[in-house]
């Protein structure tokens, strides 16, 4: 119980840094907020050693389709390393191109899709990020979703262990009503 306030106080504060933390800004923005969990997310997940092409190789999170993050993301992950990796943001236009990163944000332009991008994700050890609907009972391993005027996040397990990721059962316990 004590980490998961932890967890969340860390998360927090990650939100407070995306966001600028100006006074005329009193609340982040969508994205500011999801920039900050796809960060954390990154985090909380263990990618087999074969995931990376070497130990020193970044952490790429990927974005395929029309990107929503505007600078956001970016400027969250700026001069930050997860597991001494430096990361790297890629905007893709191909499904072979998501095969080279660990972590994949499919925008909703891609929701016509998700069935041929999970097919062809198949074999690899990609973290898949959403922001559709039935996006983990699709295949799908992290959806974000809106509950009220908060944004959580579910977490479909089994799909990312058939990838051979490890989520942290810290971050599975603060995902909201699990996918089936």
């Amino acid at each position: 119980m004590r980490f998961r306030a932890t967890l969340i106080a860390c998360l927090s504060l990650a939100l407070l840094l995306a966001a600028g933390a100006s006074a005329q800004e009193s609340q982040p923005s969508e994205y500011q907020v999801k920039a900050a969990f796809l960060f954390n997310f990154a985090k909380f997940v263990e990618w087999p050693p074969e995931s990376f092409a070497g130990a020193t190789s970044p952490l790429v999170i990927g974005i395929l389709g029309d990107s929503p993050f505007g600078g956001d993301l970016e400027r969250t992950i700026q001069n930050k390393t997860i597991n001494n990796r430096s990361i790297v943001i890629k905007q893709l236009h191909s499904l072979a191109e998501a095969t080279n990163c660990q972590v994949l944000f499919i925008s909703t332009s891609e929701k016509k899709r998700l069935a041929e991008i999970f097919d062809g994700l198949r074999g690899t050890s990609v973290l898949t990020v959403g922001e559709t609907d039935r996006f983990t009972e699709a295949g799908g391993m992290i959806n974000f979703v809106a509950e009220g005027n908060k944004i959580r996040f579910q977490i479909n397990d089994a799909a990312a262990k058939g990838a051979g990721l490890k989520i942290s059962s810290k971050l599975l316990s603060l995902a909201s009503r699990p996918a089936r």
